[in-house]
């Protein structure tokens, strides 16, 4: 199952706590970026694009708690860079998990082999192993050739060793209907990982590579064509009402106050994609960020972005709105 029964559970009940509190922003999951160095240079990725000061710097263990305890989220997504490179990731780690909060380490998987010994399995935690696409498609996209290799390696000894793991894949305009089918066929039938995300590529502004980015109109193409007749075969870690939005057949508007990202730089808003400034707490955040200004039709930035960091939290609360896309949700998790 892409979810676990428990997992689903606890974030249910988180969100039907935000509601019946009468909030209007609060984190569905936090992303904690605790370095933006990295040991790949993707092109179509513009972290390591940042000043040397800026690369060298570290959030503390410390910095990760008091932000997860301060947003009260569920659950924490640590990217970057290359969060194995962090040296106390692993402490990071444990103290999230100690406090039952649900953590997925995304992971290029290069150092992932050899640092394996380092974690303890637990239902609380997941490794996000990075996959472009098929061994020559994947490397192109890391611009390293062996990464396809290596991370598959790394994935079949996670899982051997009792780790859940899932898959986060990029898909640009240089992608076809087959070329997604074929990667989530060997990820979901080959490698058999717990759960698989998928998102179009968002035109990072410092990405060296702007040429081959994915268009509104091409996302929908690319997605309806590559989904027909096989997307409920897959595990796919998302909610039905957003893979209908990646086809076309919903609407949403973005809700980027749901999966708030926070850096060596602080709480960037709106997302972690854009960066309007940055501040020093969450309150602060939530509440002096004007949300109404971001999303398709307002903002330039926005207008290819169909990214999960704006739109799953929109279609998570239209399913909780409506009992019969709640159903829906509940069995394609299980």
């Amino acid at each position: 199952m892409p979810i676990p029964l428990k997992q689903n559970v606890r974030i249910g009940a988180h969100l039907l706590r935000q509601r019946l509190k009468g909030r209007k922003f609060y984190p569905f999951i936090v992303e904690i970026e605790p370095l933006f160095a990295c040991n790949l240079s993707c092109p179509g990725c513009g972290k390591i694009q940042h000043p040397t000061e800026i690369l060298r710097k570290r959030l503390s263990v410390e910095d990760v708690v008091n932000a997860v305890e301060e947003s009260d989220t569920p659950m924490v997504s640590i990217a970057g860079g290359e969060p194995l490179l962090h040296p106390d990731i692993v402490r990071i780690v444990e103290e999230l998990v100690k406090r039952k909060v649900y953590v997925y380490l995304c992971t290029n998987a290069v150092l992932l082999k050899r640092r394996l010994d380092r974690f303890a399995p637990s239902h609380y935690f997941s490794f996000v192993v990075h996959m472009d696409g098929l061994k020559e498609r994947h490397d192109a996209a890391v611009d390293r050739e062996g990464v396809f290799d290596t991370a598959v390696e790394a994935i079949r000894e996670a899982k051997a060793r009792g780790f859940r793991v899932t898959t986060n894949s990029t898909f640009f305009n240089t992608d076809s209907p087959k070329t997604v089918r074929d990667l989530l066929d060997f990820l979901n039938d080959e490698l058999q990982v717990d759960a698989m995300m998928i998102s179009p590529a968002y035109a990072y502004e410092k990405a060296p590579d702007q040429e081959h980015f994915l268009g509104v109109e091409q996302t929908r193409t690319l997605f309806r064509e590559a989904f027909a007749g096989k997307r409920k075969k897959w595990r796919l870690n998302h909610s039905p009402l957003f893979l209908d939005f990646l086809e076309g057949k919903a609407e949403f508007g973005c809700t980027a106050w749901g999966i708030p990202s926070y850096s060596v730089l602080g709480w960037q808003r709106p997302c972690y994609l854009m960066a309007d400034g940055y501040v020093s707490s969450y309150k602060e955040l939530v509440e002096t960020t004007d949300w109404s200004k971001y999303g398709r039709g307002k903002d330039p930035r926005c207008a290819n972005c169909m990214a999960h960091c704006g739109y799953e939290p929109s279609a998570v609360i239209a399913s909780m709105g409506s009992l019969r896309e709640s159903l829906r949700a509940l069995v394609s998790t299980h």
